[in-house]
């Protein structure tokens, strides 16, 4: 006799419930982001920018779903860059793409040799990395004309850098929902930025997405990223809705009681005090006076 327990978790039924769940919720936060801060508009060219991780698959296909039933027309053309790891599975992702009969491109460019040649010994692969791979897809990004960059990145991604820049970086920032580069030719978007990762996660898995680990930072022992993840997910283990309370925290800046003289104007607020209205002024009666 089957276990009744295996049986339940095996049950089509329920799984198709639980990912329709899963989905309708990725779906709605990640319309709610888009709507917050106007990220998508009337005929944009979204470059999504594919990873083979499990954020960048799940990123396309919401805004796969979202691109049916929306009320704008948008185009997407799915981005993969092949960094030329060795050992990296590079059909994959076009197999992928080409059986749900999404427009891609694959960028090849040798980053990885110089990644490995650059990098000091004993230092984190990470920061020339994303630096190399941002270029090359700006790059592509402009010979394409497209109008917006998707990224992959989550609102745990927001939380663990705005700890990395506090912790490391000596700077009170994190990771912006949209953000003009800094040569100010490129718009740049994160749909899944109110997304937990856990939920991301969950219908990834769900979905049977075909994921590509990154080997080359997650051979690295003792990254600061991984090390401000566990500190997070500890701190949800032992005090649950905390995250939610942070994360909060990021859409509601008070900068009059921070300490960034660039950011307020602390030098001027007498000027800008008001002031009690004088008091009228009595004539003082003496006691010998009265009677």
């Amino acid at each position: 006799m089957e276990n009744s327990t295996a049986t339940k978790a095996a049950d089509p039924r329920k799984s198709s419930f639980t990912m329709n769940r899963l989905q309708k919720t990725l779906r709605g936060d990640v319309g709610r982001a888009i709507a917050d801060y106007n990220m998508i508009q009337d005929g944009d060219l979204i470059m999504v920018c594919l990873s083979g991780g499990k954020d960048s698959y799940v990123m396309l296909d919401i805004l796969l779903n979202l691109q049916k039933h929306a009320p704008i027309n948008f185009h997407i053309k799915a981005v993969n860059m092949d960094q030329k790891q060795p050992g990296f599975p590079e059909h994959v992702l076009p197999t992928y793409l080409e059986s749900i009969g999404v427009d891609y491109h694959v960028i090849n460019q040798d980053t990885y040799s110089i990644v490995m040649e650059k990098t000091e010994p004993g230092k984190t692969y990470c920061g020339l990395c994303s630096r190399l791979r941002r270029g090359n897809l700006y790059s592509y990004a402009e010979s394409i004309g497209a109008t917006k960059i998707a990224l992959g990145h989550h609102r745990n991604d927001m939380m663990e850098t705005l700890f990395l820049n506090m912790f490391f970086g000596g700077k009170l920032k994190s990771m912006p929902p949209k953000l003009l580069s800094d040569d100010g030719k490129h718009i740049v978007i994160r749909p899944l930025a109110y997304c937990k990762e856990k939920e991301i996660a969950a219908f990834a898995k769900m979905r049977n997405f075909p994921i590509i680990p990154c080997n080359l930072c997650g051979s690295q022992d003792n990254m600061q990223r991984q090390e401000i993840k566990k500190m997070l997910n500890e701190w949800e283990r032992k005090h649950p809705g905390r995250l939610d309370v942070l994360f909060k925290s990021l859409l509601n800046v008070a900068p009059s009681h921070l300490g960034d003289t660039e950011l307020f104007d602390f030098k001027t607020l007498e000027q800008k005090r008001k002031r009690a209205p004088e008091q009228p002024q009595f004539e003082r009666i003496d006691a010998v006076n009265l009677g």
